[in-house]
């Protein structure tokens, strides 16, 4: 190939990638815009950097001497198109579920402060939390869900960016807690993550679908696509009477952090946990759901495409030539997948 081919080849893939990012970004937003839930946000399909490396030594992932070690390693994981929340749930939703339902009162529900309609609700456990979202033709997010709405692409420590900033969430701030109470769900819009959820940092924790394991992330083959968390946690202690078993056995996952948590517990890769049966107010637990669509081929597709592109451009030939190819599994008939396929092969010699 000459110096003039391959300048004309260079600026056809730049045409491309421009074309594919303008074309990825306008018709699905517009789509989405169209169908997406009340009060929800689309997360499009794609990888995410998942977890934080201890090591900061690798320079490869995320990594601070602060994570904890069930945080890591960091991997890259792809999840399917979703919905989550964009506020957590309030009290004035959770009493019209309760008056459809005639279901229980979360702990709590007569505190003056906790119990303000515009508040998130808090004192519920993972069993309500599950119930209500079920009536609202929803469900719990999974932990990658919650993760990744939480930090965005870039991998972010705080759902804002990576340094923490007492004013854009609702948190200890270094106080026990006992005089601070939840905030309004549209509270901290300067503290909303890049997709432009609110409170995901702070306020009150939320739970989540996961059962909580602390070495889930370092299992490779089940973690890596759309991954919904182990099957069952392990025991933590000892079995016992009740108020043993509270402390022990499986848990839940919760993320997030509270108004009565320390600053540790809001950055967007700790883990926390709880019993499923647990309502404690001294935690703060409350409600985020999510919701699947139904169908999201076109866009897993396009996320293929757009990985082959990114591959491509990184000189990664052979991935990127795999990626297209799940593409076009997805979609044979795409002429413009077909030509990215094309190209590839011809830059990669495959």
């Amino acid at each position: 190939m000459n110096s003039q081919q391959k300048k004309s080849l260079k600026i056809l893939l730049n045409i491309s990638i421009l074309s594919a990012l303008i074309f990825a970004s306008l018709p699905f937003k517009v789509e989405a815009d169209s169908s997406v839930p009340e009060n929800m946000i689309l997360i499009n399909a794609g990888g995410f950097m998942r977890g934080m490396d201890k090591d900061p030594g690798n320079n490869k992932s995320p990594s601070s001497k602060k994570a904890f070690e069930d945080e890591g390693p960091a991997r890259m994981v792809y999840l399917s198109s979703y919905y989550i929340d964009k506020y957590e749930v309030s009290n004035s939703q959770y009493k019209d579920f309760m008056r459809a339902t005639d279901h229980a009162a979360p702990a709590y529900w007569d505190h003056r402060q906790l119990n303000i309609a515009i508040h998130p609700v808090t004192g519920v456990n993972w069993h309500d939390a599950s119930a209500y979202c079920r009536w609202n033709k929803k469900r719990l997010p999974t932990e990658a869900e919650w993760e990744k709405a939480a930090r965005g692409p870039a991998g972010l420590i705080y759902p804002w960016g990576n340094i923490i900033d007492i004013k854009k969430a609702n948190f200890s701030k270094g106080k026990t807690g006992g005089k601070m109470v939840t905030a309004p769900i549209d509270s901290y819009p300067e503290g909303k993550s890049y997709y432009g959820v609110y409170n995901m940092a702070g306020n009150v924790f939320e739970w989540v679908q996961d059962w909580y394991d602390p070495d889930y992330y370092k299992d490779e083959m089940s973690t890596v696509r759309n991954a919904k968390g182990p099957n069952l946690g392990p025991e933590i202690g000892i079995e016992g009477k009740y108020d043993v078993k509270l402390r022990y056995g499986q848990k839940k996952v919760i993320r997030g952090g509270s108004w009565f948590a320390p600053a540790e517990s809001i950055t967007t890769t700790h883990r926390f946990w709880n019993d499923p049966m647990n309502n404690s107010y001294g935690v703060g637990l409350g409600i985020r759901c999510a919701r699947d669509i139904k169908d999201n081929s076109r866009m897993e597709a396009r996320s293929y495409y757009m990985d082959a592109l990114v591959e491509m451009g990184n000189q990664k030939h052979k991935q990127a030539f795999e990626s297209i190819k799940r593409a076009l599994k997805i979609s044979p008939a795409d002429r413009e997948y077909k030509a990215l396929k094309e190209i590839i092969k011809k830059r990669g010699n495959l």
